[in-house]
C-alpha cells in the first residue's frame, strides 16, 4: 500500500524533516512567469506563480519490452466511461505490446468498443519515401476510429517541424486512485520494443546497416502517478482542442477528403478532478512548442520552457551532469552546458550518445555529424578531461542505438522526456519532458555533492545508478562506488578503456564486462563541411524562436 502524503505539502518548497538538508523547488523549477507562456492552462491550475504539482509518485521505466507490458496491462483494465488519450511521433498499428495479440490497433480498439473514450494525435508526418511514418500513423488512427476511438493526424507545426511528444494519459472514472500517465521517449512503434539485454524488437524499422537487422534499442519512459497525471492531461487537451484546421496543405485536405478521413475532433469530456496525493515527488512539465505564424492558441508565441528549465538547472550545477540522449549535436545548446563546466572547475559531465547515426547515406547523416562534432568540440574545449562521451553495444558487439532523452544534476533533479540536447527539440518541434525533484533525501554519502544544502535525493540518484548499472554489466553487484561523482566517472572511464583495449587486441580472451564505448567524432573534410553546413542549419536543427529571441541568444 502506499504511504498516504498530504495534498497540502507546501508547493513553494519541500521540506525534509528527516534530514539537515532542505531544498526549495522553485531554486530548480520554473515558476508560472518564468515558463513564459501565460497563454497556456497548465499553471493556472496551481496556485499562485507555482508551475508544478506536488505529492506524486514518479517511476522510470527503461526499455520498451517492460513499458509495453505494463501498458498493455493497464489499458486492458480501463471500463467503459475511462480515457485512454495519447499522443506519438509514429505509430505502428502492428507493433506487438507483448506477443502475438497484443497489436497496439489492436488493444487500443478493443478498448474502444469496450466503451473506454480513446483519443490519439499522431504526427501526420512527410512522405514514407523520406523514411518518415505517414502511412504507419494513417493506418493507426482508421483501426481506432472503426472501433468508436478518435485518432486525428495533427500536422499543426513549422513546415519540417514535427510533434514529437509521446504521452499516454489513463484516468479512471470510479477509481482515481488508478490514475497513471506515460512521458518520455518511447513510441508506439517497431525497434522500440527491447529490453537491458539489447537484443533489439523482431519487429524492426530500417535503420542503418550497422545496427543489424534487429537493431539495438536503448530508451526510457517515466511512469507518473498522482496530481501531475492531470498536468499531462492538460497538455493533451490543449493540443486536441486547438480550433485550427490539422493541416493547412491543399494536397492535404484534398486527400482527407478524398478518403474521408476524420479532421475535425469532438468534443472531449470534461476533465475529471486531479488523482490524489501519492508519493513524494514534486513534477514538473516543460515543453516546446514553436512560434509559428499561424499561432498555437495556448502558446501564441511559442513556448521554450524546455530550453528555460535546462537552462535554470544548469546555473545550479556544481558536482555532476550526466545526460543520455539521440542526437546532441547543436553548438548552441552544447554552449549552455559549457558555461557551466566552465565557471564551476569541479563540475563532472557524461554523455552517452548513439556511435552512429540511425540512417545511412551521407545527406542523411554527415548533417548530423557536422553538428555533433561542433558541439563535442565546445563541450571538450570547456571541460577538458572533466568531460566524457560514450556509446553503446550490446553483448554482441552490436552498437546499440540510444534514443533515451534523460538528464540528472547533481543528484537532485532529473528529467525524462522527448526533447533531445538540440534546437530543433528546444525551439522547433512539440516537445514534452518531465523535471522531477524528490523530498526523500537518498541517506547514503556524499549526502550533499553539490554544496548547496539541497542534498542528494532519492529518485535522481537511483535514476542514475539503474543506467549505470546496465551500462557496466553489474546489475547485482554493490555499487558503492559509483555514489561519489568522482568515482562514477573515473568507473566510466575504465570500463570504456578495458573493453577499448578487448577490440584493439582482436577481441583475445573473455570479453570484460561493460558496454561503453568511446566515442571518437569523424572527421570531416573542408569540402564536406561546406555542403552539409547549410543542411544542418535548415534541416536537422532549425530555430523556432522569434527573430527577436535570435538576434539576442535568448529562449
Amino acid at each position: 500500500m502506499k504511504a498516504d502524503y498530504s495534498s497540502s505539502t507546501s508547493r513553494a518548497s519541500l521540506d525534509f524533516k528527516r534530514s539537515p538538508h532542505r531544498m526549495k523547488a522553485d531554486d530548480w523549477f520554473l515558476t508560472g512567469a518564468e515558463r513564459g507562456n501565460p497563454a497556456s492552462r497548465i499553471d493556472a491550475r496551481h496556485d499562485g506563480d507555482t508551475a508544478w504539482s506536488s505529492g506524486n509518485a514518479v517511476r522510470p521505466v527503461p526499455h520498451g519490452a517492460p513499458y509495453f507490458t505494463e501498458l498493455l496491462a493497464r489499458v486492458r483494465e480501463l471500463r467503459a466511461g475511462d480515457l485512454l488519450l495519447f499522443t506519438d511521433w509514429r505509430g505502428d498499428p502492428g507493433e506487438r505490446l507483448d506477443g502475438p495479440g497484443t497489436e497496439v490497433a489492436e488493444v487500443f480498439a478493443a478498448a474502444a468498443r469496450r466503451g473506454v473514450v480513446v483519443k490519439g494525435l499522431l504526427w501526420r508526418s512527410h512522405w514514407d519515401r523520406l523514411l518518415f511514418s505517414e502511412a504507419e500513423n494513417r493506418h493507426l488512427g482508421d483501426a481506432i476510429e472503426a472501433a468508436g476511438g478518435e485518432c486525428l493526424r495533427d500536422m499543426r507545426v513549422p513546415p519540417g517541424g514535427s510533434h514529437h511528444q509521446k504521452l499516454v494519459v489513463l484516468r479512471h472514472r470510479a477509481d482515481p486512485r488508478r490514475d497513471i500517465a506515460y512521458v518520455g521517449g518511447i513510441d508506439l512503434c517497431w525497434s522500440r520494443r527491447d529490453d537491458a539485454s539489447h537484443a533489439g524488437d523482431t519487429q524492426a524499422a530500417p535503420m542503418a546497416e550497422v545496427y543489424g537487422a534487429r537493431p539495438p534499442w536503448h530508451d526510457v519512459q517515466a511512469a507518473i502517478e498522482g496530481p501531475a497525471v492531470g498536468d499531462v492531461e492538460a497538455v493533451f487537451r490543449e493540443r486536441w482542442e486547438d480550433p485550427g484546421p490539422l493541416t493547412r496543405n491543399p494536397l492535404h485536405r484534398l486527400a482527407d477528403l478524398v478518403r474521408r478521413e476524420d479532421t475535425r475532433p469532438d468534443p472531449l469530456p470534461p476533465q475529471f478532478p486531479d488523482p490524489p496525493a501519492c508519493g513524494p515527488h514534486a513534477v514538473q512539465l516543460l515543453r516546446t512548442y514553436a512560434h509559428r505564424r499561424t499561432r498555437y492558441p495556448f502558446a501564441p508565441r511559442g513556448e521554450r520552457s524546455v530550453a528555460r528549465g535546462y537552462l535554470k538547472a544548469l546555473r545550479r550545477a556544481r558536482s555532476l551532469i550526466y545526460i543520455e540522449d539521440q542526437y546532441l549535436w547543436s553548438p548552441q545548446i552544447a554552449e549552455s552546458f559549457a558555461e557551466a563546466l566552465k565557471v564551476n572547475p569541479d563540475l563532472l559531465m557524461i554523455s552517452v550518445l548513439p556511435l552512429h547515426p540511425d540512417q545511412d547515406g551521407a545527406l542523411n547523416g554527415t548533417p548530423q555529424i557536422l553538428g555533433r562534432n561542433q558541439a563535442l568540440s565546445i563541450l571538450k574545449e570547456a571541460g577538458g578531461d572533466r568531460f566524457a562521451v560514450y556509446g553503446l553495444e550490446n553483448r554482441q558487439g552490436t552498437p546499440v542505438y540510444v534514443h533515451a532523452k534523460v538528464c540528472v544534476i547533481d543528484d537532485v533533479w532529473a528529467t525524462i522526456g522527448s526533447d533531445n540536447f538540440n534546437r530543433r527539440s528546444w525551439t522547433y518541434d512539440s516537445e514534452l519532458t518531465c523535471a522531477v525533484l524528490d523530498g526523500t533525501p537518498d541517506g547514503r554519502e556524499p549526502a550533499d555533492p553539490a554544496g548547496h544544502g539541497d542534498g542528494a535525493r532519492r529518485f535522481p540518484r537511483d535514476l542514475r545508478l539503474t543506467l549505470a548499472r546496465e551500462h557496466l554489466d553489474r546489475p547485482d553487484l554493490p555499487d558503492a562506488d559509483l555514489l561519489a561523482p568522482e568515482s562514477f566517472f573515473a568507473a566510466f572511464a575504465a570500463s570504456a578503456e578495458a573493453l577499448e583495449r578487448w577490440h584493439a587486441e582482436g577481441r583475445r580472451g573473455p570479453r570484460p564486462d561493460g558496454r561503453l564505448r568511446l566515442y571518437e567524432p569523424s572527421p570531416l573534410s573542408p569540402l564536406t563541411t561546406v555542403w552539409a553546413a547549410p543542411l544542418y542549419r535548415i534541416v536537422c536543427d532549425p530555430d523556432g524562436r522569434p527573430r527577436a529571441m535570435r538576434r539576442s541568444g535568448t529562449y
